[in-house]
């Protein structure tokens, strides 16, 4: 095996284990899946994995690597993400707090576009995704000045696939008939897990 081969396999598995290692963005999709179904679940997957792409195509061509080594950058990105985080926890315990009916007067659904953008805002407000993007790109370049855009591209299409597949293992009518029988536990749920990934995320160091 050639140590560019190596390097793109240990690159790619560096990847795979940060991007599937239960987190926010899986957890939004699996809540929003679960709720809404699977049209708002695919919508929040598609936005994940656009910033996720973003973060991807920026680690690329460097500039991701800059935002690593920026305090002040990563410092806005966290309390971005972590406010946003805490938001969605909020909005999850106020949703536990209304029965189906009022839900659907109130509008407690959120429209395609709404999941599009928060899922979004979510990968692009995560520094943890630029830091996971450098360290991967860097293993696969194997010394070169840039990594191979193949590498990237089939970064984020394990994203893509591994977004939608939450999305449509958490859409399935079994799962939502059980999120409906439980569901002011199971948003509270949500809401105590969204508010701990927010703190978490607020109090993160990179030095830890």
């Amino acid at each position: 095996m050639s140590p560019e081969t190596l390097a793109a396999l240990t690159s790619l598995a560096t990847f795979a284990f940060a991007a599937a290692s239960p987190g926010p963005a899986t957890l939004a999709v699996a809540a929003v899946a679960m709720s809404a179904g699977r049209l708002h679940g695919l919508a929040m997957a598609f936005g994940l994995a656009i910033g996720l792409a973003a973060w991807g195509i920026l680690a690329a061509i460097g500039v991701g690597a800059l935002v690593a080594q920026s305090a002040a950058a990563l410092t806005v990105l966290k309390i971005i993400g972590g406010l946003y985080l805490l938001y969605l926890g909020l909005k999850s315990w106020q949703s536990s707090r209304t029965d189906e009916t009022q839900r659907q007067l109130e509008g407690h659904s959120p429209s395609a576009a709404r999941s599009f953008r928060r899922g979004l805002v979510l990968n692009l407000g995560n520094p943890k995704a630029v830091l996971a993007w450098v360290a991967a790109l860097a293993l696969g370049s194997a010394g070169s000045e840039a990594p191979a855009l193949w590498l990237v591209a089939l970064c984020i299409l394990f994203g893509v696939v591994l977004y939608a597949a939450y999305a449509l293992v958490f859409s399935v009518e079994q799962v939502m008939r059980a999120y409906r029988a439980a569901r002011r536990w199971v948003d509270r749920v949500f809401a105590v897990l969204f508010g701990l990934a927010g703190l978490r995320l607020l109090f993160w160091s990179q030095e830890r």
